[in-house]
């Protein structure tokens, strides 16, 4: 409980949004930070700080912006699994909502901005309905506008879901479960800045009133953080105009424009990286002497002078670095079956773009089991994203997956989720594997494409085929350019990067970022009209290399015979401690995964092995059968008979009355122990006793 006449400077207000209650207090957690704020959404509660280094290091001209979003296990009452029983390496979720919180807010500081910031988002309360991630993302916004730190704000997010025709905002978990839409927006009062999500093949037109509805349930937050803004005296840092001699830029423009001109225009991309490299070293060279220290903001002037004369060229003269027109597509190509020994591949070319992907089956012991504050779960299809050096043609050192690895697979994990068969249509656990071998823009589209022919050369007979293009966006005032298909460059010098994937008859993902101040709605329509005429073209490229999913399974990946048992014999086929089930995956030699349903899914590359384990499970399971003659043992010797096992598990009674046609005097004269002898079933009673006979059947 809080005594709040002992906390000085404390704020507290709450917000009903939709139904749901949304808290945030200031002042009186983590009040050495710059900036801080604790956001409740339900039992769920996000402490997030902001704070500022104001100490800019030498030589530093771009916003050196940290944003960790952290879940604490102890928020929902676990202990991590692990040998050392704390929290380790950021989690995927960790990394994704990382980028979430940090896209919308880094094109909202000033251009001359330049200290070294850090966002921490942590969760230290996680309930079992709300996602923490949209209450960080109202705290990023609140912290930073809270703080001493300028920032064009205040922003918010929401995701939004759609359970039976009807939008949610900041849908439980439960709420997820049931919806097609899977959406996240931020935005301010003003335009939206980023979105993302995953969807069903959605029509463009609802995917548009599904960000209209997100957006404005962004503005309530936007005001219900004003009103508490409102009630703090903020002073906000007074940052130092940019000092530059008299004349340095119309010098360096009239030293390099000439020969950027025709540099930007060079259409292939390393030709065109080395022209720009050296005008700007002979630059450099020509001004070092007369502006000494001033070899920073040359480079920067440089900058501006490039993307002034690309962004001038296509609002101007509709015409790209490439050559290319505004909707012009690259020219794409596609092939399959590369790589003999894995499950299915293929290689996606556009441009100078490519990625070859890869598609491996596996078993359901082979799902990733994720470990995580909210709920264990488990994962059956996976995309994984690598970026090597060699696709830019540079030299670095190899390293684990970073955030933009990270970002770029799960971005084509969700535009192919929708597609995928479920478990009861096609039981294997499939991973894709994106090996981007050449980058000029575009690359997770490119995964997606890639995607979609390995997953269909692999025999995976997902629901329709996926192809994703990013789009661009120039605007200077009332000029808008719409581009199809951008370049690194273009993406560079741009102002939006809109990536969007689907298939013929819908979107199934989406994400954009923009370093304006937001776009409006009809911004978006028209870059997602423009954006399906390209996805339409190469889907139908794509389709000439191969139009459905191969009927034949590769012979190298696992086969898969699946049986059904009653529930109640599973614990048979188990055995105490798992020996039954164990003793049949070794001699069998196949991998076997039961559940509680009595459903038995049997894995082997062997048909051999496949048979072997499938009748030993039916041997276990198998019930007697009235009528049925068995090759039984003998398993012990009665004065009133002799009990035979007709099937591993099961035994019957042979009544002496029931050994021979004639009268027999000892069951010791007609039988003894471990003699096998031909049985037939004649009854079970209401009790599943079963009686036998000997002489029935002959």
């Amino acid at each position: 409980m809080i005594n709040n006449e002992l906390i000085k400077g404390q704020v507290v207000k709450d917000f009903i949004l939709d139904g749901k209650k949304i808290v945030i207090e200031t002042g009186r957690l983590a009040k050495q930070a710059s900036g801080g704020a604790l956001v409740s959404l339900g039992d769920t509660k996000v402490l997030v700080t902001a704070c500022i280094d104001k100490n800019i290091k030498e030589g530093t001209d771009f916003l050196p912006l940290m944003v960790n979003y952290v879940e604490k296990f102890y928020s929902a009452g676990k202990i991590p699994g692990g040998f050392f029983k704390r929290e380790g390496r950021p989690t995927e979720k960790e990394v994704l909502t990382s980028r979430f919180l940090d896209r919308p807010i880094r094109p909202l500081f000033p251009d001359n901005y330049f200290y070294d910031t850090q966002i921490i988002a942590t969760v230290v309360s996680m309930d079992k309905e709300n996602d923490p991630d949209m209450a960080a993302m109202i705290g990023v916004s609140f912290s930073l506008m809270s703080s001493e730190m300028p920032f064009n704000g205040p922003t918010a997010g929401v995701r939004v879901g759609r359970v039976n025709g009807n939008f949610i905002v900041n849908p439980t978990y439960q709420e997820m479960e049931k919806s097609d839409i899977h959406l996240v927006i931020a935005g301010s009062k003003d335009a939206i800045t980023m979105v993302e999500g995953s969807f069903d093949e959605l029509d463009e037109e609802v995917l548009l009133s599904a960000i209209g509805f997100g957006h404005g349930k962004i503005k309530d937050l936007v005001e219900f953080q004003n009103s508490i803004l409102a009630e703090l005296a903020v002073k906000k840092l007074v940052l130092a105009p940019f000092n530059m001699p008299d004349g340095l830029f119309e010098k360096v423009k009239e030293t390099s424009y000439d020969s950027l001109v025709q540099a930007i225009n060079i259409p292939t991309k390393q030709e065109r990286s080395e022209a720009i490299s050296s005008v700007k070293d002979r630059t450099l060279s020509l001004l070092r002497e007369a502006y000494q220290n001033y070899e920073m903001a040359i480079g920067n002037i440089l900058e501006d002078i490039q993307k002034d004369i690309m962004r001038k060229a296509i609002l101007t003269e509709g015409k790209r670095i490439d050559g290319r027109g505004l909707k012009d597509i690259r020219p794409i190509a596609c092939s399959v079956r590369e790589l003999p020994m894995a499950h299915g591949s293929g290689i996606f070319t556009r441009g100078e773009t490519q990625a070859l992907v890869v598609t491996t089956l596996g078993t359901k012991l082979d799902e990733q089991i994720i470990d995580a504050p909210e709920r264990d779960s488990v994962k059956r299809f996976m995309i994984h994203y690598n970026f090597p050096p060699f696709s830019v043609g540079e030299v670095s050192p190899l390293k684990s997956p970073g955030r933009r690895e990270i970002g770029h697979g799960s971005l084509a994990e969700k535009a192919l989720r929708f597609v995928i068969p479920s478990f009861e249509e096609f039981p294997y656990t499939i991973r894709v594997v994106s090996e981007i071998l050449e980058s000029n823009g575009s690359s997770s589209q490119a995964t997606i494409c890639g995607a979609t022919l390995s997953l269909m050369d692999a025999g995976v007979p997902i629901k329709a085929p996926v192809a994703g293009i990013a789009m661009g966006l120039i605007k200077e005032d009332d000029k808008i350019a719409i581009l199809t298909d951008i370049l690194g460059d273009e993406d560079h010098l741009g102002d939006m990067d809109f990536k969007v994937a689907g298939t013929a008859n819908g979107v199934t993902a989406l994400q954009m970022d923009i370093k304006i101040a937001g776009v409006t709605k009809e911004i978006l329509r028209r870059a997602l009209n423009q954006a399906k005429e390209g996805r339409l073209h190469i889907l139908n490229i794509m389709n000439r290399t191969i139009k459905e999913p191969n009927k034949e399974l590769s012979p190298y990946a696992p086969r898969i015979l699946t049986i059904q048992i009653k529930p109640a014999k599973v614990r048979e086929v188990i055995g105490q401690g798992g020996k039954v089930i164990k003793g049949i995956i070794e001699k069998s030699g196949a991998k076997i995964d039961i559940d509680d349903s009595g459903k038995v899914n049997i894995y082997s590359y062997d048909k051999n092995s496949l048979d072997l384990a499938s009748a030993m499970i039916n041997d276990i399971v198998q019930e007697a059968e009235i009528g049925k003659v068995y090759l039984g043992k003998v398993r012990k010797i009665m004065e009133f008979g002799a009990f035979v096992e007709i099937f591993p598990g099961t035994d019957g009674l042979v009544h002496i009355s029931q050994l021979d046609e004639s009268r027999v005097e000892k069951v010791s004269d007609v039988l003894k122990e471990g003699d096998e002898v031909k049985v037939k079933v004649i009854d079970i009673d209401k009790t599943g006793k079963i009686k036998l006979s000997k002489k029935a059947a002959h």
